[in-house]
Order: structure tokens, then sequence, then C-alpha cells
């Protein structure tokens, strides 16, 4: 049977996979595992989609049944609840935790369920087996003066976030035009608040608050309009969001796309020139671009690998104490800054890196060139048989490149898919052993 959790929290269509049963039921069970002997205070948030009303009165429902408080934070960023639960938890006597309803970059009918634990960290695999077991369990049910209370509802309040944002800040953004696609999403409100704060000016794309059009060819996962916008604008930068804020992805002056390796590329080498570096090292997933480790070499800063998903990356940072880490899907974690990756606050010190080097996003980008890099997801029956029969090719033609290139082949953590990664020299290269990889799975 599938596992429930996957990469980023529980995520399906809501209202037939994510149900309001399932929501209460998994938000009971994750206070039962995660709180202390006293009723834990628990952060709720959520994006717009519609579905997020419903599932916010289920979650909050399940909480209270289990004893724990409330705090609703209404539309906000995922990253807003895990610095809500930080700064939490050292005022309440059992701590704090969080939920954010979410699907991040997925369409409109999905949502989805992420858990932060104490401290605001998103919960290890083994908790979420942990929690995962316990559902239908239903655990003890506290009556009376033990039954949870909503204790604020801060819903449509977004200035203490902002605040906490732009407080990171330094440097007067005042000269950069910046257009910001914030993907309908949860970013609508605060993402052009705190650029504006902060100095900058700002033209906003994607602003609906609906929730009807979240993510739909917008957002960091659609980038051809703000490329588009900044051009027409004459802007220095474009900044996208997705769905819960929780990633930034870049455009420079002249429309070209700046993704998540070289964002990090940009605040790597500033953070090293400020002696704020921790271990002169930087985590990444292994999907990084073979030319952001080139570069990092160059620069004299250690690169460590985990597996895909920006939890496994903080994992990293935690156990080794960095202080920067990220995924080229655009998750950077700042972890002086904030507890878990925030799309906003990486806007923000990007704005900040051009601003006081006077540079174009375009030249500090520059500081790492991305080697052409293929992916060709191949349906499979049985995702770790199928890794199974390409190690040996996978090997072979990786050692083809002859160290100027790479190969990953790694099964979907979520569907019976292959993923066949090749970056080499030349797109073409890279595309024709993609493909003759894919080839020898099918056949």
């Amino acid at each position: 049977m599938r596992r429930l959790f996957g990469t980023d929290g529980v995520r399906g269509v809501a209202n037939e996979f994510l149900t309001p049963e399932l929501a209460l039921s998994l938000a009971s069970a994750s206070v039962h595992e995660l709180a202390a002997d006293e009723r834990p205070l628990v952060y709720v948030g959520r994006d717009p989609r519609p579905s997020g009303e419903l599932l916010e009165s289920a979650v909050v429902a399940g909480v209270l049944a289990a004893g724990g408080d409330v705090v609703r934070l209404g539309v906000i960023p995922t990253p807003a609840v895990a610095l809500a639960v930080a700064r939490g938890a050292a005022a309440e006597p059992a701590g704090a935790l969080g939920v954010m309803i979410s699907a991040s970059h997925n369409p409109m009918p999905d949502n989805g369920i992420k858990l932060f634990g104490p401290g605001g960290g998103k919960v290890p695999d083994e908790v979420e087996d942990r929690i995962e077991a316990r559902l239908g369990d239903g655990g003890a049910r506290p009556t009376g003066a033990g039954v949870g209370r909503v204790r604020a509802d801060l819903g449509g309040r977004t200035d203490w976030y902002v605040d906490a944002l732009t407080s990171t800040v330094d440097v007067d953004l005042r000269g950069l035009r910046v257009v910001v696609d914030c993907a309908n999403g949860a970013a609508a409100q605060v993402g052009p608040a705190a650029y504006r704060a902060a100095g900058a000016d700002v033209t906003v794309l994607n602003d609906d608050l609906s929730g009807y059009r979240i993510n739909d060819n917008c957002g960091a996962t659609h980038l051809d309009v703000l490329r588009a916008a900044v051009v027409a604008a004459g802007a220095d930068v474009g900044l996208a969001h997705d769905g819960d804020a929780d990633r930034c992805l870049a455009v420079d002056a002249t429309g070209a796309a700046v993704d998540g390796d070289q964002i990090l590329a940009v605040l790597a080498l500033e953070l090293k020139e400020r002696g704020r570096l921790a271990h002169d090292a930087v985590a990444v997933t292994v999907m990084s671009n073979l030319g952001f480790r080139q570069a990092m070499t160059a620069h004299g800063i250690a690169v460590e690998e985990t597996a895909v998903g920006d939890r496994y990356v903080l994992e990293r940072m935690v156990a080794r104490g960095l202080s920067l880490g990220g995924e080229q899907s655009g998750h950077t974690i700042l972890r002086d800054l904030a507890p878990t990756g925030d799309g906003v606050l990486t806007g923000l010190h990007l704005l900040a890196r051009m601003a006081s080097t006077g540079r174009s996003l375009a030249d500090l980008a520059a500081v790492m060139q991305r080697l052409p890099q293929a992916l060709v997801n191949v349906v499979v029956a049985d995702n770790q048989g199928a890794l199974e029969t390409t190690r040996e090719l996978a090997a072979a033609v990786e050692a083809e490149l002859r160290g100027a290139g790479r190969v990953l082949v790694r099964p979907s953590g979520t569907e019976p898919l292959l993923r066949v990664m090749v970056e080499a020299p030349t797109q073409e290269a890279a595309d024709t052993a993609a493909e003759r990889i894919a080839a020898a799975v099918r056949g």
C-alpha cells in the first residue's frame, strides 16, 4: 500500500482523496504524536484555494478535539506558518505546531496538508509514518475544559509577517523596478507589500485571491507571462512565486529565466563574502545542475547533496550546521533568517544583492553556467525494478561523458514513473543520452 505522505505532506484532489474526514483525522493524530503532555498551540494557515475553507474547518476541529488550541492565520504563505511556530514555541509550555493547507504548485482542484513540528521544521519521514499509523485510532478525547479553543483569528492580517521579512534586509531597494508574479496564490498580499516596504518599485501580476486561478499558467512553474512583462516594462528583474509562496524563481532584464541553482549561487557568494556562509558549504539536492557544483568548487564552497525535497535539504543543514541550501525548483533556505524555505525572503535578498553591488541580475547569475539538461519521465509498472535494470547503462552513459556531464535515474516518490535526467555539454548530447536510457526502460 502506498505511503500516505509524499515528499511534502499529504496531497491530492480535495474532497475526493483529501476529504474533510481525512484532514480532521490527520490533525488529531498530529497533535497526539507531536505534542507534549500539556495542550499545544497549533498555527493553521492556508492558500486561497476554495477547498481551503473546507479543509481548514476540518483541521481546526481535529486539533480542538485532540485538546490543542488554535490560532487561525488565514490566507498566508507556508513559510509564515513555520515562522509563527518558531516564534510561538518559546512562549508555549507545550510548544507550538503548525499546519499549512496547500497543494503548493499543483492545480486548483488539488489541496494538501503540510505539518510543522516544534521549532518550525517540517516533520521527518519516521514521524509522518507514526502519524499515519495513528489514523483512525482517535486517541484521547478530552472533555469539558480539556477541549481545545480557538485563541485568535488573524485571517486578513499579514503585517506581522511583512515586518519580519523586511527586518532581515538592511539595503534600500529604491531604484529597482520589479515585476512580481504572485501565482494568484498566498503571495498576493505579502509579496508586493514586502518588496514595496523595502523600497522597490513594484508591478504586480496574478494577485487574484479568489483561489480559482491559483497556479493557472502563472507563477514559478509558468514564467512566460513574467518574462514578457519584464521586457515590456523595462524592469530590472522579475520574481515568480508558486501558490504557497515557498518558492522564488527570477527573470533578468532581458527576459532570461534565472533558476533556483543560480539564485543559490548568487546568495552563496554573498554570504561567503560577508563571512556568514557556515562551514563554507551549501546543501542541494541531486537535481542541482552540474554547473552549480562547478561554480561552487571554483569559489572554494563545498556542496552537500541530498535526496529531492526541501525537507531533506533542511535536515542536512540542521545536521551539519549549514546556513544556506535549496533546490533548482526555487526553494531556498536561509536558515539564519527563517526555519524553512521562504520565496519572498529569497526575493528580498536577491534584490538586496543587486542593490548593494549595483550589478544586474544577469551579471550576478553569470557566476555559474548551466549545463544543458534533459529530463524524461518513463511510465513503469515497478519503480524500483525499473531502476535496477538501468544501473549499468546509466553508469556507462555517464562514463562516456568523461566528467563533462552527469546521469541521474531515480524513481518518483508519488507516481509509477522513472525519471531520467542527463546533463551534457550540448542539449543535443543530453537529449540523445536521456532518450537512450528511456528507450531501454521502455523496451
